[in-house]
């Protein structure tokens, strides 16, 4: 009942979306962070909004937790919740 998809498009420029299922107990707790290359957070989403055996997903515009553009580059994106679940995917930037 946990997952992860992988983000799409993926090359991308400058959105792209990333599609995840969670149990309806842990999307509170839930969070999804962006590391760039360097393993530096870039960007944390909370507050993940998904109903009872729905998708839900993230929409990403390549911004940093302060509205800057990051460069083109290699992210990784990683969700914890319920402290039962961690999953880590790649992504890629290209301007």
């Amino acid at each position: 009942s946990y997952g992860l998809a992988q983000n799409y498009p993926n090359p991308f420029n400058p959105n792209t979306k990333i599609a995840f299922k969670l149990k309806a107990e842990d999307i509170e707790n839930a969070e999804l962070i962006i590391y760039n290359s360097r393993g530096q957070k870039v960007k944390i989403f909370t507050n993940l909004m998904t109903g009872e055996n729905e998708i839900g997903h993230v929409d990403w515009d390549g911004t940093d937790s302060e509205g800057n553009a990051v460069s083109s580059g290699i992210y990784m994106y990683k969700m914890k919740a319920g402290g039962r679940y961690t999953s880590t995917k790649k992504m890629i930037l290209l301007k």
